[in-house]
């Protein structure tokens, strides 16, 4: 099992930026799919970016598509989200995830399913 921590969150203006990172404990990191989800006040949680074990293999989420990239340093067992001209759209909490897959399509068609997940970090774009 993997432990998530997130961090990078805040306020932030309309067409700013922001970077969280999400550090992981255990020494199966490079085993994990990784991913970025969201969940805004009355609204369903989505995956919003997510990468496979090595790197190779990205997926967004359309709403976000040329604004965010995933990336992950495995030797530092973190996976980061550089979010680029942030939208107010963009508030909510952000949670990192991880998954025990092999192939990033298994995530996209089953996004409710995670191996494990941190408490997250809210993001706030203002207008």
């Amino acid at each position: 099992q993997v432990q998530l921590v997130e961090s990078g969150g805040g306020l932030v203006q309309d067409g700013g930026s922001l970077r969280l990172s999400c550090a992981a404990s255990g020494r199966t990191f490079n085993a994990y799919a990784m991913g970025w989800l969201r969940q805004a006040p009355g609204k369903e949680r989505e995956l919003v970016a997510a990468i496979d074990w090595r790197g190779g293999s990205v997926y967004y989420a359309d709403s976000v598509k040329g604004r965010f990239t995933i990336s992950r340093d495995n030797a530092k067992n973190t996976v980061f989200l550089q979010m680029n001209n942030l939208k107010p759209e963009d508030t909510a909490v952000y949670y990192c995830a991880a998954r025990n897959i092999s192939r990033l399509s298994v995530w996209v068609l089953d996004r409710n399913t995670l191996d494990a997940w941190g408490q997250g970090t809210l993001v706030t774009v203002s207008s």
